[in-house]
């Protein structure tokens, strides 16, 4: 959880922005979504170097893990994978997971170079960059591989050495996949988002050729102004296509035109929550009693039992003035805002504690605070599920208040609610369901269909309705400005 101010991974003044991520949910099916190509030649299978960033984003898989897969399949007997990245890092066992399987050319040599770090990444508010090189021609074996996270060489629990000289299939003229394991299917598929991914074929580079530490010690992104090789490639998920060609989603912006297969993704999955301008999403280290299952990037939170499930951001507000929306399956919902110090993990509705404040959908607002303990607020709509329900705070002005809108309109009796004794503390913003299926749109990705695609004053966020005059996306951008 990070409090407003502090914008992971991302600054006003980026030299270097990307603008678009892909979000995929953790699913094991046959066809999971993924990019494949195959390559028309044979590059350099012993030395290369394959960059990207990601952010978790799902807990619906068993024990929240979160999955990204890079891979390529020969396909003789055996279908080895040539290269292969599983990032596991539960909610609450929170090791990453690096394993690569090299293999010669009749798929018979396979050597497993399977590695855990020391450090613990299970941070669902940030943007991680991960870069893994290998040069299996060098004669120390601790040369021949390595792998950094946000800009740090990992130091491993678990080591295994690969052989001097030994080939990946990484490379080979076969199949490549990104997103998901292809090897053996049904596996998982990458859970949360993905940006910026890079192959540099035939060079073993560090994290500084892609990255790089600001004043405030942060790890950004740079622009990567090498070669990249023979069957090297660079996907940026610009494009908004299905084609294998320049116009897709898996178009290829490295020169080299070795575009990508679009599988199972369309532009629905495209997002602008990037590296440079992390947005907020639900945060399932929040622990309450119930547990939804968090999907869509962690945009989309469900819960099928009658006690109130709880989820709660990964941003903290204490200034500003923020916009968010929602819809819902049924009226049974509460949404607004919480704050963080709330001793409610044993027992108890996710809503039912001091220092909560939400609109339910049945027709109240209802506070909860260590002034007033219980105060509602009687308001006035209909309950309407096609409808987008929106939430302005303004954490600004003298008396810190509240609104609530639906389909654009303010809520009679809804608007500037004195959030009481939630005042002066840092809010996050929170929703409960019960036997009910919320989507969440903070601006960055959202699953909710958006036909009017409207930004905040900054031109930041895309939303169904325009925020009010003055109040923004929750995205580090804007945090850093007004946070």
């Amino acid at each position: 959880m990070i409090d407003a101010g502090i914008g992971a991974n991302s600054a006003l003044d980026d030299n270097y922005v990307i603008d678009n991520s892909i979000q995929s949910n953790s699913v094991s099916t046959s066809n999971p979504p993924r990019f494949n190509r195959t390559n028309s030649g044979t590059g350099n299978r012993k030395t290369f170097t394959i960059s990207f960033w990601h952010k978790k984003g799902n807990s619906s898989h068993s024990n929240g893990i979160s999955y990204t897969f890079i891979n390529s399949i020969r396909n003789e007997s055996g279908k080895y994978p040539g290269l292969f990245l599983m990032d596991t890092r539960p909610v609450d066992t929170v090791k990453t997971v690096f394993t690569s399987y090299f293999c010669d050319e009749d798929a018979n040599n396979v050597q497993e170079s399977n590695t855990k770090t020391v450090a613990s990444y299970k941070d669902h508010s940030a943007w991680y960059h991960i870069v893994m090189a290998f040069d299996t021609t060098q004669s120390a074996a601790a040369d021949r591989k390595a792998m950094y996270v946000n800009g740090v060489e990992q130091t491993f629990t678990q080591n295994q050495d690969l052989p001097q000289h030994q080939q990946s299939s990484w490379n080979d003229d076969t199949l490549h996949c990104i997103g998901a394991y292809e090897y053996n299917l049904p596996n998982p598929s990458l859970g949360g988002y993905m940006a910026e991914v890079h192959n540099i074929d035939g060079l073993k580079l560090d994290a500084s050729y892609f990255g790089e530490f600001d004043a405030s010690g942060i790890w950004k992104p740079k622009e990567y102004t090498g070669a990249y090789g023979t069957n090297g490639f660079r996907l940026q998920f610009k494009e908004s296509g299905t084609g294998q060609n320049a116009s897709g989603l898996g178009a290829d912006t490295s020169g080299n035109d070795h575009h990508f297969a679009t599988v199972g993704f369309t532009a629905a999955n495209q997002a602008t929550d990037t590296p440079t301008n992390n947005f907020c999403t639900w945060n399932p280290l929040w622990r309450y009693a119930t547990q939804p299952t968090m999907t869509e990037g962690a945009t989309k939170t469900l819960n099928s039992s009658s006690d109130w499930a709880g989820a709660k951001a990964t941003f903290g507000l204490t200034n500003g003035k923020w916009y968010w929306e929602y819809k819902t399956l049924n009226s049974s919902s509460l949404n607004g805002i919480q704050t963080a110090n709330e001793a409610y993990t044993i027992s108890g509705h996710a809503q039912a504690v001091k220092q909560t404040m939400v609109l339910y959908l049945a027709g109240e607002v209802e506070a909860y605070d260590f002034i007033s303990v219980r105060d509602d607020t009687n308001v006035t709509f209909t309950y309407n599920a096609a409808h987008t329900f929106g939430i302005a705070l303004d954490m600004d002005s003298s008396t810190q208040t509240i609104s609530f809108y639906q389909n654009g309109s303010l809520i009679t009796n809804g608007g500037n609610i004195n959030i009481d004794g939630l005042a002066n503390n840092t809010v996050f913003p929170f929703s409960a369901v019960n036997n009910n299926t919320v989507t969440v749109n903070f601006g960055g990705y959202t699953s909710n269909s958006i036909s009017s695609a409207a930004s905040d004053g900054n031109g930041y966020g895309t939303f169904e309705f325009a925020p009010p005059s003055g109040y923004y996306a929750i995205c580090s951008k804007n945090l850093a400005r007004f946070g």
